[in-house]
């Protein structure tokens, strides 16, 4: 027993002693350059901790950015090479040398997972080009493949500051700013204004660290190997096949009645019309073809999706809105007084339906495949429509809000909606939605979309006016009633709880005084 722990004791001495050694050691980094045909050899490879021998990726699991993009087939692991000592590194194309200043790593910084840059700083000494970082194009949201420039705030030649933004880049739901990590100078544009359909990761830009050498990058363009491999254009269209005449056979001139070919009306006008569609080819229809918004592909790839995998089904009430509408003039008529902003009947079915996933929070949920998750906070999705597309703004703990608040933000991020200047933060997040073409359109009554991964969408119709019994016999009254239809994933909601909702969101409608407990 007294030796084995001598042996431990060893063990661990010889450990830190590795460890301190390490530690002492110059700060440096290598870049170890993955292509697909380069050939690496390391001199002084012996300093190198084995893990530590692999290039590494931008971003890890928990949304921390590393140094430098690997490029490659295989995945390296993504681990810290602090306080490595490696020479010199050659490839098939020469060598790379990289030494870092002491006690700083050149890399662009924290990055969130939502915004990572495809970047790469090194050597290149077949090109004669100095150190330079390729930034490639964000990933800034988490459904985003692809993006268009829409403006670059900075021109060639500029000096970079940290906070600064550098464009604005349109992603699949918002135009969102793009900020510099790091100082620098703005070398080349790789992508100017009004670029389109640029995959994630595609070369957009060039920036250097000197001032001088911005210049040498005026006729820079990426290398095959560096572009994104999704921008590579598209093989030309296979040309369609002609389709061939059919061959008639003429028959010889009958030499008497008895071999002539008696043919019935009805097989005379088939043939002329088959043989019509062969000979005749149609005129090309007259159109316009409106060119696809980031929106709109993104909202036709969700809405696939959920029909495809949700197991729909929809529960619909009519409910008596007179209570609503009196006190909704009401409340106007105290908004005008104190300059406040007019209170829609929205408004009021989002305040509803935000009490009611309260009191029913089974409603406020997502299934995943192990587990429901039920939110705390309601934080509700309102359906808004633009030139652009399908706009989702998300008014954030509704439940707790009062009418005037919810008015005042409705109207601000519809307005942001409309100019294309949401940001991600105004609507990821949500737990229900709610769509209303009853107000704007004048629709009776329709049946939404659930928007993944929330479990419910309320879509709200118009209000009408219904002759009801009245209080004596052969008397009837007239009273407003809206239609509601609940979209439920029955995954989620089964049809008792869906039940339920309605019954509580009815509630609210017809009671509105309870609102403002």
């Amino acid at each position: 027993m007294h030796r084995g722990n001598s042996v431990y004791q060893i063990f661990f001495r010889s450990c830190l002693r590795h460890t301190h050694n390490v530690i002492r050691k110059d700060h440096a980094i290598l870049v170890r350059w993955f292509t697909n045909h380069a050939r690496t050899s390391v001199d002084n490879i012996d300093d190198v901790p084995r893990s530590s021998q692999l290039g590494l990726g931008l971003g890890d699991e928990h949304g921390r950015a590393s140094m430098f993009s690997h490029r490659g087939s295989s995945s390296p692991s993504q681990q810290s090479i602090n306080q490595t000592k490696i020479s010199t590194v050659r490839t098939d194309k020469g060598s790379i040398l990289w030494t870092a200043r002491k006690g700083h790593f050149p890399s662009m910084g924290m990055v969130h997972k939502s915004q990572q840059r495809n970047l790469i700083r090194y050597f290149s000494s077949d090109s004669g080009l100095p150190p330079h970082q390729e930034i490639g194009m964000p990933s800034l949201s988490p459904t985003m493949t692809e993006g268009n420039i829409a403006k670059w705030l900075k021109k060639e030649g500029e000096k970079l500051s940290p906070g600064e933004v550098l464009c604005e880049v349109e992603t699949d739901k918002a135009t969102v700013e793009m900020e510099c990590m790091e100082e620098g100078y703005l070398a080349k544009i790789v992508l100017g204004d009004g670029s389109t359909g640029i995959k994630v990761g595609e070369i957009i830009a060039i920036t250097v660290e000197e001032e001088e050498d911005a210049a040498k990058f005026k006729d820079y363009s990426p290398s095959t190997s560096d572009a994104a491999a999704s921008s590579k254009e598209p093989s030309p269209p296979t040309p369609p096949k002609e389709v061939p005449e059919p061959k008639v056979s003429k028959p010889s001139k009958p030499s008497s009645a008895r071999d002539r070919i008696f043919v019935s009306p009805l097989t005379s006008v088939l043939a002329e019309d088959q043989h019509g569609k062969v000979d005749t080819t149609s005129a090309a229809l007259d159109h316009t073809d409106i060119p696809q918004t980031q929106i709109r592909k993104v909202t036709a790839s969700r809405l696939s999706q959920s029909k495809q995998t949700i197991p729909h089904y929809y529960l619909t009430v009519d409910t008596c809105v007179d209570k609503l509408m009196e006190l909704r003039c009401h409340l106007n008529s105290l908004q005008e007084a104190s300059g406040g902003k007019r209170i829609s009947i929205n408004d009021l079915v989002i305040k509803a339906a935000a009490l009611a996933l309260r009191e029913v929070p089974q409603c406020n949920s997502s299934w995943t495949d192990d587990y429901i998750r039920q939110y705390h906070n309601v934080n509700i999705n309102v359906a808004v429509q633009t030139d652009n597309g399908l706009y989702v703004p998300i008014i954030r703990n509704a439940d707790k809000k009062g009418l005037s608040r919810i008015s005042e933000e409705v109207q601000h991020l519809a307005q942001k909606a409309k100019e294309n200047s949401l940001k991600p933060q105004d609507f990821e997040g949500g737990t229900f939605t709610v769509s209303n073409l009853g107000g704007p359109f004048g629709i009776k009554q329709f049946c939404a979309i659930v928007n993944p991964p929330q479990s419910g969408i309320l879509a709200v119709g118009s209000a009408e006016k219904r002759a009801v019994p009245g209080s004596g016999p052969n008397q009837c009254e007239f009273s407003s009633f809206m239609s509601a239809t609940l979209s439920c994933d029955h995954r989620v909601i089964d049809g008792a709880i869906g039940a339920e909702w309605l019954k509580a969101f009815k509630g609210y409608i017809e009671n509105p005084q309870l609102m403002l407990l």
